[in-house]
Order: structure tokens, then sequence, then C-alpha cells
């Protein structure tokens, strides 16, 4: 292909006006110039990234912006996770998503555990495993509070789990798993807490003033999907840089290599500039490069308007402006940037409403309206895709 193509992906960017920004949202109070310049090149619109019925979430929503209905695709959020781990997977293995959490009082108080680090993290994980040997459950390390556990118990994909994510503050007690093979789910959570409850990491984290684990929280099953390789469905060549094993997980079933970036957190202090630097070097490579940056999700679900405006900033200046400026070099490029879902800084949680995208570059038509991105503007623009996989036949083939 010669056309070279570029999707950036600021995770949970779209909001709601905010009482402390005078009823803006973070992306209308956020300097993004560039974000700004491909909305006055070309087009800006809405579109539906979470399918009626299912939970607003990264995994159904950048399936859907991937090109990939999740009506069809989608069977849990963990086992895509898995795939990013290279944890080999049978046929009747079911994967659950771990969260170590905090929960005071009966409330979660906390589904980072304080943003556990990764170090802290993976010595839990092998206590669990000491721990719950010959419970017909495997746990796996991953970054910081995301870890991974494994069962063949089939009852578990009729289980119920609420992601911890969407219950901040709320009493737990409402929100265990729920359904046939609950009680069973339920009990290793329970199992959990009790091995957290004296462990010498917690310890440390107290003394040290910052917030324990105190369990386990499991969610987002299922089993790995089948999906056609990207390149074999629309002719293009992807690479993508993402710090989250949910987004390296699906990028491994497109077909997709991922480019390593040292200094990729998958939170707020994640290189902004590094992944600027590694996105203009893969253009060269690939037809199409991905990068996802996690931070506007994790500041959403602080619930830091602040955070999100400078996220949201360090990402206009640091990666989509090299990367425009590298694609003009090109005679024929394009350039999206569409949000996942919405994570409205007053609700701390993800909606399922349609999001702003915007594109630019050759082939795309110029739209009418206004030259910023934002929500608002995309509403009002005559530009709207309610089946979110849809989209990126727009952006390739239009």
């Amino acid at each position: 292909m010669n056309m070279k193509l570029a999707i950036i992906l600021p995770d949970g960017a779209a909001d709601e006006p905010v009482g402390a920004l005078n009823g803006l949202t973070p992306l209308e109070a956020a300097d993004i110039p560039n974000m700004d310049s491909i909305v006055a090149a070309g087009r800006i619109g809405t579109v539906r990234t979470v399918p009626e019925g299912f939970v607003p979430g990264s995994d159904v929503a950048t399936m859907s912006l991937l090109g990939y209905d999740a009506k069809k695709h989608y069977s849990g959020r963990a086992p895509i996770e898995a795939v990013a781990k290279n944890i080999p997977l049978g046929p009747d293995d079911i994967v659950f998503r771990c969260n170590l959490v905090n929960i005071t009082d009966g409330e979660m108080t906390d589904f980072t555990a304080g943003h556990i680090r990764t170090a802290e993290s993976a010595q839990i994980v092998t206590s669990l495993n000491a721990a719950m040997e010959g419970a017909g459950v495997v746990f796996h390390s991953g970054m910081s509070y995301r870890q991974l556990m494994v069962t063949q118990d089939a009852s578990a994909l009729d289980v119920s789990c609420m992601p911890p994510h969407d219950i901040p503050g709320e009493s737990v007690a409402e929100y265990l798993p729920k359904g046939k093979g609950a009680k069973k789910i339920r009990e290793i959570m329970e199992r959990g807490g009790e091995i957290l409850a004296g462990h010498e990491i917690n310890a440390v984290r107290r003394d040290l003033g910052e917030l324990p684990a105190t369990g386990i929280w499991l969610w987002g099953q299922g089993v790995v999907p089948i999906m056609r390789r990207f390149r074999q469905r629309f002719g293009v060549r992807g690479g993508v840089i993402a710090a989250v094993d949910l987004i390296r997980g699906l990028a491994k079933l497109l077909g997709w290599p991922i480019i390593e970036v040292d200094g990729a957190t998958g939170f707020l202090d994640t290189d902004y500039a590094a992944k600027g630097r590694a996105a203009v070097a893969a253009i060269d490579e690939y037809d199409l490069v991905v990068v996802h940056i996690e931070a506007p999700d994790e500041a959403g679900h602080m619930g830091d308007a602040t955070a999100k405006i400078e996220a949201l900033e360090k990402i206009d200046e640091l990666i989509v402006g090299p990367v425009l400026a590298k694609l003009r070099t090109y005679d024929e490029w394009r350039i999206l940037v569409s949000p996942d879902h919405p994570t409205p800084v007053e609700k701390k949680t993800h909606s399922g409403t349609p999001v702003p995208f915007c594109m630019a570059g050759s082939g795309v038509p110029r739209g009418v309206g206004s030259e910023r991105f934002s929500e608002r503007a995309a509403e009002q623009s005559d530009f709207h895709v309610e089946e979110g996989h849809e989209l990126m036949e727009h952006f390739l083939r239009r």
C-alpha cells in the first residue's frame, strides 16, 4: 500500500461538561492545536463504539475502532490480555481479569490498590498461586494492579461479574459475582482477601503511607476469540504502540507486531515523547501505525480534570504533532484520532455514549462547521457512524 496511515487512540478522552471547568469538557478546555488542525483540514464526527447491550469498556470499544464487530468477535476482556502475555491456553481454559483492589469498610475505595507497583504485585501473585495450589486456578502476573486468573471450570462462563472501575465508592456487596458458577468465584475472591490480609507487601505499603491491596476482584472472563488478520481483511500492514495488555492482545490477534517503547507505563507518567518518536520511526516501515495512550482514561477514573487536560495536551504536542508532520512528508496519507469511550471525570467510570473522532488527509473531504476537536463540535457535525466497526472502512476506503 502506498498510502501512509496513523490512528491515535487517547483512551477515555471523551467526557461531559465539568462544573470545575465552567461547563467545558477537558477536550474543550485543553490546548490541542494539532487535533484542531485535523478537524480544520478534514472531518469531525461521532462514532458509537459500544454496541447496544455491551458494558462500556476499552475491550469492546477498541475492537470496534479497529474494524471488528464486537457482536461477532467479543468473548471477554481477560482472554485478550492473556494473548498479549503469551499465556498458553487450551480450548477449555477460561481467563478472568484479576484486579488487586483496595476495599475499605465494604466499599470499592480504589480498583488499582493505589496503583500498586508491578514488582509488588508479582510477589502477591506468587503467594496466591502457592496458597491456592490444587484449587483449580492459576494466577498470572501483569502490570501494576492488572493480573489474570485461568480456570477450566466451565460454569465460570455463566457468571456475571462487575468491572471494579465501574463501582468506585460503591458497596461491593451489591456487585459480587452472580449466576450459576458465582459461588466458587466468590470463594476464590474471599480466599484472596485472606491471603492479602497479612501479606508483607501490604505491611510495607502501610508503613509508606500507601494503600494496601486488600483483595482480588475477578471479572471480564472469557475464551480466546478468533479474529481474521487485519492484513487479510484490509490489505494493510499495521503495527501498534501500546503499554496495556488489552491493546497489545488485540494487536496480536490482528497479526500486528508490537512496537516496544521504553518508558511507556499505561499511566499518567508514560513517556509521551518516546511514544511519538517511536510512531514517527514506524511510519516508514508500516502502512498503518496505531498509538494507544491510557493516560486520559486513568485521569478520568481519578476524577482529575486537570490531569486529564494535561494528558490531552501532551498527546497533542508530543504524539499527534510529530506524527502529523511525518505523514505530511508523504504524497498520500491519512490520520484518525478517536477516543475509545468517554470516561467522565465527574462520574469516574466509563460511558457508552458515542465519542468524537476526526480524520484528515488524502481523499478525506473537508467537513462543514467547527474547527475544534470536541464532543459538542462532533455532535453538531453531519458525520455520525452508528456501527463503530464501520469507521475503519470510512478511514481506509473513502
